[in-house]
């Protein structure tokens, strides 16, 4: 019998042994001290590995190269302090590294996260801070005959009192659903942080989703109403030029959020800031609803003019509207690398020549993450005042 039991204990061990020579532990991503980047992937069957991501302001397609264990590795870097994301590709099939346990979602977009420590990730990070509350809420969406789920941010302490907030509207783009800011943009947490700091009024933050024929995010859609939508083109025509979004926003969205959180429901005390799809939705409800916010802020979005349809003169008379309610701050930003970035100095020419104030932020960088993050930091604490 003791035989036995020592040889199954053999076996097993063996067994451990054997699967661990099969599949080496594999540390992906290794961050070295420089801040440059060991990336590795196991796949002694693949013929060719490339990797591509944000740390690559060209997202070109890099490739890593074999060794006898079958394991797939190239060092890149140094990159500054920042959050990445990044995906594998196997023999022309895109996936995300699976030593790496963080995936984050933007859309369509699933990739693997890289944090590289300081500078600008502190404020992205979890900190030992106190933490305000993230909830997904339905609310009733009349003008666009659904149900439909919006994300909201309550600061620290807001259950435990009787005070009211301001309110930040902050609108996604293109592709991306009202859990874009929180999963890609780390948006509690630089409320979070920023707030820690004194640096933040506290402040409701709510983030609807700005498909007009969606409900919500992919995986909370109704089976039914989901097969439907993929049949469509969620980002596109309406939601990019039309005003049936901006007039949800105001005739369903503000008037939920008024009627059921402790908000300071002026315009003193409401902010209205999107990026790219959601800049010209800030745009366009901000045109169209002149004495409803007195903080304005367009990240990477210019004239749309380029959209068709569109009248100067209408556009004219709106900035005069706008300029007689005389908004406390009207921010823009845009990067330099940014595909849209001509269409930002039109807008700007435009605005000089009506005489309109604004704020303008130019950074490094495209049309990303890495820049709208960094905004979302800066605006922020010109809130409010």
């Amino acid at each position: 019998m003791k035989s036995i039991l020592q040889n199954l204990l053999l076996l097993f061990f063996a067994t451990i042994s054997y699967a661990q020579t099969q599949k080496p532990k594999i540390i992906s991503p290794e961050i070295l001290e420089d801040h440059s980047v060991v990336f590795r992937l196991h796949a002694p069957e693949a013929n060719s590995v490339g990797i591509r991501g944000t740390m690559n302001p060209n997202f070109d397609l890099i490739p890593l190269v074999k060794n006898d264990q079958g394991i797939f590795e190239v060092t890149l870097g140094p990159f500054e302090s920042d959050m990445y994301v990044y995906t594998f590709n196997v023999d022309g099939v895109t996936t995300v590294d699976p030593s790496n346990n963080v995936v984050i979602r933007d859309g369509s977009y699933i990739e693997s996260r890289l944090f590289i420590p300081g500078g600008l990730t502190e404020i992205y990070d979890v900190k030992e801070v106190p933490h305000g509350k993230v909830s997904t809420v339905w609310y009733p969406a009349k003008t666009l005959d659904m149900t439909r789920r919006l994300t909201i941010y309550t600061p620290p302490g807001y259950d435990q009192s009787k005070k009211s907030y301001p309110v930040l509207y902050l609108l996604h783009g293109a592709g991306g659903d009202e859990e874009a800011w929180i999963s890609r943009g780390r948006a509690n947490y630089i409320l979070d942080n920023l707030i820690a700091e004194n640096k933040v009024e506290p402040m409701i933050v709510v983030i609807p989703n700005g498909n007009f024929r969606a409900t919500s995010a992919p995986g909370e859609t109704n089976l039914a109403l989901k097969l439907e939508q993929d049949s469509a083109v969620l980002g596109a025509p309406t939601s990019m030029t039309g005003e049936i979004i901006p007039t949800s926003i105001i005739e369903d969205l503000i008037p939920y959020v008024e009627a059921n959180y402790r908000v300071k429901a002026n315009k003193e005390n409401r902010a209205l800031a999107g990026l790219s799809m959601g800049g010209y939705q800030t745009q366009m409800t901000t045109n169209l609803n002149p004495n409803t916010f007195d903080y304005i802020g367009v990240m990477s979005m210019g004239l749309y003019d380029m959209f068709g349809n569109y009248d100067e003169q209408k556009h004219i008379s709106q900035i005069k509207a706008i300029q007689k309610a005389n908004p406390k701050l009207y921010w823009i930003g845009c990067g330099k690398t940014d595909f849209l970035y001509e269409s930002v100095v039109k807008l700007r020419a435009f605005y000089d020549q009506q005489g309109f104030n604004y704020t303008y932020r130019e950074s490094e960088g495209g049309h990303s993450w890495n820049n709208w993050r960094l905004y979302l930091s800066e605006l922020t604490p010109q809130l409010f005042k």
